[in-house]
């Protein structure tokens, strides 16, 4: 019995729910049958070394489920075994961050109390993504949702993720190419993103004689964001400049800055008020991916963003209704004071 109950400490999925899954999985296998004693709460806290509200949150949950029940001065005992998951998730993600929360939560929403979701981070890692990978394969998951993005290396994720089934395979906001089937994929074009967001904001980039963005040379962000820049200053007679390091590029007026991550773009307004220059005047800035803070920091910053909430919810639809479409994902511009 201690050995049926499995607590994975890589696992972002919270304790008390990989309680849960562990007792779900052992009435599935026939590993538990009615009547059958669950471990005590004393007894689970002291071997996973964990609270007592996370054993006592998944029993509740247990139990809520009409799964167990409780004895007084027994103890917790299997009451029904007429229960059976109809999706399990193996969810693979490339870092945590507020935008993968969006896309969690969305996500685990749309598919309900019922599915299981067993939950990684690779801290976009090829290695570490290849390790959790391989070691989840053959384990009994309805479903691969995976976010591939990497800082370096990657070669061989075609091949890799080519080992799933393309009926449980499901790639989330970055397709990869080369992988070929019938598989379902939510997903951002890139390129045309970025290049329909300034097309968009056209009125207001024309006070800026160039368009400076922030790609560092070890990223995940995907060389297509520079394709679609490129295509649009080629087109409408724009100057620009592909920057590595902002701390060390000189900040000068009638210049626009996009940026991919938020560290980049603190290091930028601070150099920006230390020049004392008018931002959405003198400077501009498009700062990649929605948050509240940009709503109200320095009276606004320009957002362009793919909406993440629509990613994981449409992501759980097509692994409830079984489909294998490719879905592009909505992306947003949102014009605020700094430009």
């Amino acid at each position: 019995m201690d050995e049926l109950i499995k607590i994975n400490e890589f696992s972002k999925t919270p304790k008390y729910r990989q309680i849960v899954n562990s007792i779900i999985e052992g009435i599935e296998t026939g590993q538990l049958k009615v009547k059958d004693k669950l471990p005590s709460v004393n007894k689970l806290l002291i071997h996973f070394d964990i609270s007592r509200d996370t054993v006592v949150k998944a029993y509740d949950k247990l139990k809520q489920m009409d799964i167990i029940e409780s004895v007084p001065g027994k103890g917790y005992y299997v009451k029904n075994i007429d229960y059976k998951r109809n999706v399990r998730v193996f969810l693979l993600f490339n870092k945590l961050s507020p935008h993968k929360k969006l896309i969690y939560d969305a996500f685990a929403k749309r598919l309900g109390e019922n599915a299981t979701i067993d939950f990684f981070i690779y801290n976009n890692n090829y290695r570490l993504f290849k390790d959790l990978l391989l070691t989840h394969l053959n384990k009994n998951y309805s479903h691969f949702v995976i976010i591939p993005h990497f800082t370096e290396g990657g070669f061989g994720a075609q091949e890799l993720i080519s080992q799933i089934p393309k009926n449980k395979l499901l790639l989330l906001d970055k397709k990869i190419e080369g992988v070929r089937g019938e598989y379902a994929a939510v997903y951002q074009n890139f390129e045309k993103d970025i290049y329909n967001v300034l097309c968009e904001a056209l009125p207001l980039l024309k006070k800026y004689n160039c368009l400076k963005i922030i790609f560092p040379p070890h990223t995940y962000h995907p060389r297509e964001i520079l394709t679609g820049l490129i295509t649009f200053c080629s087109e409408y007679a724009f100057d620009w400049k592909i920057i590595e390091d902002i701390s060390k590029e000189p900040i000068q007026k009638n210049e626009a800055y996009i940026c991919l991550k938020d560290d980049d773009l603190v290091t930028l307004i601070k150099r920006i008020k230390k020049q004392k220059l008018k931002l959405g005047k003198e400077i501009g800035i498009l700062s990649y991916n929605e948050t509240p803070l940009k709503e109200i920091l320095l009276d606004g910053i320009t957002v362009i963003s793919t909406d993440f909430e629509k990613l994981g919810d449409t992501a759980a639809q097509l692994v409830l209704d079984g489909k294998k479409e490719h879905i592009i994902n909505p992306f947003r511009f949102v014009i605020r004071n700094s430009l």
